[in-house]
């Protein structure tokens, strides 16, 4: 079984020449690194990501998380391979130096953060909800709690969750029931029961920090009436060490399609008298502290669809060209051959491939601007940004877990009858994968804050502005001579217009007939990554042509090129049909009586 190899040089083109790497060392905080770090850095972790996490992928998985007598047991490997990861400093890369993290820019820790998910999605998911966890803290935590919990969350020493779910109340938070009972010292006394908590216990660090909402006494009803609090496994002297255990248990791990090395808990406080926790910033403004570790979180999960994509890609393409099974097409009485040369499987693999650039690509873009909204000295420039974010993180979390699914069914696919086979590894790709489009809000909670958070509650400015840039590209790809490029621009333009008239359709709309705007969310989420996965790989396109007319002969860039035109012949000729489902699909949606479902 092959391991996970991170695709560095991928990596670095889209950092360096399509998401700003340059620009964004530049910015204040990052005076200290370079490209030659960034370079050393993204080497030394695809060796931690090949070398420790991919070889106990497989195994973690077969094993799964053990749960008994109210604790939990990660599979063989994850506890020592989690102790090199925190030693190695990797849990402090982007983390506010005050704390003790390195404070590297939100670019850099996203190529990293894709080599720990390729390799063990399952292991990543410990540090990546601590690292929402120490989100929310940075943001409403006093400076008590920053002292008392932040510097060993940021070297690792303890890991972080997120408690929201419970039984009652998945997505619609504000059915949220758990309360927080005033002690008198500052301190609450917490009760009720959360489910899946990724992470929620396990034997890997001796401590573990619970973020919770729950309800005080006289809080309102609904969404306005939940605060957020700090619950830790072990109470936490005032010297920093551990002391009694707390009230926050561990009752059951669930039994999942996928990641099976991450316990996934079902999480009881208060069972024994209460959990004793601490109010994060002021009563009844938790749900806001707790979407900022969702959106980080959110961004995190997008990153996942990313991962997958790229290790169901190099599974399938190392197999297709090992595999020896038929003739070649056109070649009589020929030798058998790998299957890497039947046309079907090209297509294939060509779609996965693409599909995992184009996915890339946006989620460094992206981080690349989160970079600047934080830093950028120019106001102007940070509220930019930041706009641009916030509209397409929906996009990365939608659009890419939903790719990763598809990308790796295809990768099953490509195996044949050996993807259905638990022994090769395509299927759990597909297994893990499955997940991402579901936690942290599914497709159709991105899609629906896509078109009415982020498009008609400012009534399109962003969007329009991200159009003109799209459009902004067309002189450039006309300036170019060959076939590759005249096809990239014809599908680029037709994408846009199609992207266009879905937008002006959907604002339009989305107040005098919402249901109608609703029932085209998704499929609007899946035209915008489209369109925008296209435009990023068109200028990938263009650098790696002036790199060639430069004299570059390395085949890399020739291969960005083909991918581009690929993407553009069989992804980006969708989005008119993607816009007529948005703009007339919604009567077949909404009018079948509810009796004949």
């Amino acid at each position: 079984m092959s391991e996970y190899i991170a695709p560095l040089r991928d990596m670095q083109f889209v950092m360096k020449e399509l998401a700003g790497l340059d620009q964004v060392l530049q910015l204040p905080g990052n005076e200290e690194v370079d490209a030659d770090v960034v370079d050393a850095i993204l080497e030394e972790a695809s060796k931690f990501a090949s070398n420790v996490l991919s070889p106990i992928n497989f195994s973690g998985d077969q094993e799964g998380a053990h749960w008994a007598d109210k604790a939990v047991t990660v599979p063989a490997g994850f506890k020592e391979a989690y102790l090199q990861f925190a030693e190695n400093g990797w849990t402090a890369l982007p983390c506010d130096p005050e704390y003790g993290g390195q404070g590297l820019p939100k670019l850099v820790a996203t190529a990293v953060n894709e080599m720990w998910k390729s390799s063990n999605m399952a292991f990543a998911l410990c540090p990546m909800l601590t690292a929402g966890a120490i989100e929310a803290l940075l943001t409403a935590g006093s400076d008590e709690l920053k002292q008392k919990f932040l510097p060993k969350m940021v070297d690792g020493t303890w890991t972080g969750t997120m408690n929201l779910t419970e039984p009652n109340a998945g997505s619609d938070l504000a059915a949220v029931r758990s309360r927080a009972e005033p002690v008198g010292d500052g301190s609450y006394k917490v009760f009720g029961q959360k489910i899946f908590i990724t992470y929620g216990d396990h034997n890997m660090t001796e401590n573990v920090v619970h973020l919770v909402l729950a309800r005080t006494p006289n809080a309102p009803e609904g969404v306005k009436g939940i605060s957020l609090f700090v619950v830790p496994k072990f109470m936490v002297k005032d010297d920093g060490s551990l002391g009694e255990r707390n009230d926050a248990y561990c009752v059951s791990i669930e039994h999942k399609l996928g990641i099976h090395g991450s316990p996934t808990a079902v999480m009881a406080f208060g069972d024994n008298g209460g959990a004793i926790g601490y109010l994060v910033g002021e009563e009844n403004h938790g749900l806001e502290y707790m979407f900022v570790m969702m959106n980080a979180a959110r961004f995190a999960v997008g990153l996942e669809g990313v991962a997958q994509c790229e290790r169901a890609y190099q599974r399938a393409a190392v197999y297709a060209k090992e595999r020896i099974q038929g003739t070649e097409l056109g070649v009589k009485g020929g030798p058998k051959v790998a299957i890497i040369k039947h046309p079907d499987v090209r297509r294939m693999l060509m779609s996965m491939r693409s599909l995992t650039e184009a996915t890339r690509t946006l989620a460094y873009v992206v981080a690349g601007a989160l970079d600047n909204a934080k830093s950028n000295p120019d106001a102007e420039a940070r509220a930019k940004a930041q706009a641009f974010a916030d509209l397409m993180i929906p996009v990365v979390k939608g659009w890419s877990t939903e790719t990763g699914i598809q990308v790796a069914s295809t990768g099953v696919q490509v195996h044949g009858g050996m993807g259905f086979i638990e022994e090769t590894g395509a299927a759990q790709h597909l297994r893990d994968a499955r997940i991402t489009a579901i936690y942290e809000g599914t497709t159709g909670i991105q899609a629906n804050d896509l078109i009415g958070r982020k498009m008609a509650r400012e009534g399109g400015v962003t969007i329009k502005a991200v159009i003109g840039e799209m459009r902004a590209l067309d002189a450039q790809l006309a300036a170019q001579s060959g076939a590759e490029f005249a096809v990239l621009r014809s599908r680029l333009s037709s994408a846009v217009n199609a992207l266009e008239e879905a937008v002006n359709w959907l604002l339009d709309n989305f107040k005098p007939n919402i249901k109608a705007a609703h029932a085209g969310a998704v499929p609007f989420l899946h035209l915008l990554g489209i369109v925008a996965g296209g435009w990023q790989l068109a200028r990938g396109a263009l650098v790696a042509q002036a790199k060639i007319d430069a004299g570059e002969s390395d085949p890399f860039y020739k291969g960005k090129i083909v991918t581009a035109r690929f993407f553009a012949d069989h992804l980006m000729v969708q989005a008119p049909a993607l816009t007529q489902s948005i703009v007339a699909g919604a009567e077949g949606s909404l009018t079948l009586e509810e009796d004949l479902f």
